[in-house]
């Protein structure tokens, strides 16, 4: 049911398809985060007319608000959320343990309070399948600790109690159409990383994560990582990378062999005010774009760039006016989406080396501008 077919490859960077109960998924990919199942200020309908593929749904949220037996009952996340296309969730695992002032955690699971009415709860391996289970997701997690990627003592204990987890979340899976993905984990280590790329990959799974980057680490040490992990794990399975996803990171994700991403930043940015463009980050708050009769971006062909001006966009965010966030959430996912489809067609027709250079010039200054306001 889940097969990984290569089509393109350019150095390191892959073109391929991974076939899903709910359709085929090209990759490279970006996905769109939908925490609480919805991607914040679209409909699924905005969703999909972006071209987006895939998107994300959040574990430790669904669980606590509405409960994935509700949503089990309801049909599962597909019908729930009305998206008809592939579903990635994940185990909860980086939520829980962001909760550093509420949770325990031990050799057998993690124990927590609710950010919403701090009621306690727990969340085993098999805990976190049999929720992923009945939300009924493509695309499953295995339960996973993430830690401080500096801490080498405790990195090394949490990497030894992810292996255990991935073990028992194999053991635990019951149902036959969902992928479960298993996470390695090693922080900034090179011998640890080593180590997790090889046990992770050991395990029958149809894919592997790449987890415990983007939270601390360096660009550079970011990408030793992956330089490392992605020249263990198998060529013939996706290889996805959590939570990662300025456009720089993206490309540079690519060109190291990642085949799926993540991200929450294209509408966070939005609710930020600010957007991306071939000029830089903006900030459509500014008083300079009150006059502005400009697109967001005048290279850009999405639905905001080809309606409306950098002025009117500025009125909505002085105005508090909801659409603002809707106007820049579009601008911002078409931005991500359209760059991983260039990215796969310059992969498939030979054109990405050579194209590199640009693409990182031209993002570069989008990622030093966005890491202030974050």
């Amino acid at each position: 049911m889940f097969e990984f077919h290569l089509s393109a490859r350019s150095g390191r960077a892959r073109a391929g398809v991974f076939t899903t109960p709910h359709g085929d998924l090209p990759t490279p990919v970006f996905a769109p985060v939908g925490t609480q199942a919805a991607v914040k200020t679209l409909t699924p309908a905005q969703v999909e007319e972006l071209g987006a593929t895939l998107v994300l749904a959040n574990t430790y949220h669904l669980y606590l608000r509405p409960g994935d037996e509700l949503i089990r009952e309801l049909g599962g996340l597909h019908t729930f959320m009305q998206w008809p296309h592939p579903i990635l969730t994940d185990s909860g695992g980086f939520q829980v343990f962001s909760l550093a002032d509420t949770r325990k955690i031990d050799d057998d699971g993690v124990t927590f309070k609710s950010h919403i009415d701090g009621s306690t709860h727990r969340f085993t391996p098999e805990k976190s399948i049999q929720i992923q289970e009945n939300l009924g997701a493509d695309i499953i997690m295995a339960f996973d600790e993430c830690a401080d990627p500096h801490d080498r003592t405790y990195i090394e204990k949490a990497m030894q109690r992810t292996h255990a987890w991935a073990e028992r979340c194999v053991q635990a899976k019951k149902r036959g159409d969902q992928a479960l993905f298993g996470i390695l984990q090693g922080g900034v280590f090179p011998e640890l990383r080593t180590a997790s790329a090889k046990f992770i990959s050991s395990l029958p799974c149809p894919g592997f994560a790449i987890g415990g980057l983007s939270v601390g680490e360096t660009k550079a040490e970011m990408h030793a990582m992956l330089d490392i992990v992605t020249s263990i794990l198998p060529e013939d399975k996706p290889r996805y990378l959590m939570g990662v996803g300025t456009p720089e990171d993206l490309i540079e994700g690519v060109r190291r062999g990642v085949d799926i991403f993540d991200c929450v930043l294209p509408t966070r940015l939005a609710r930020h005010h600010a957007a991306f463009s071939s000029e830089g980050r903006l900030n459509l708050m500014n008083a300079a774009f009150a006059r502005d009769k400009r697109p967001i971006d005048e290279t850009c062909a999405c639905y905001t760039c080809q309606a409306f001006t950098r002025a009117y966009i500025r009125h909505l965010i002085a105005a508090k006016e909801l659409l603002a966030g809707t106007l820049l959430s579009i601008h911002n996912l078409h931005t991500m989406i359209n760059l991983m489809k260039d990215i796969r067609a310059a992969i498939v027709d030979g054109t990405f080396e050579s194209r590199l250079p640009d693409w990182l010039e031209q993002w570069k200054g989008n990622a030093q501008k966005i890491r202030r306001i974050l």
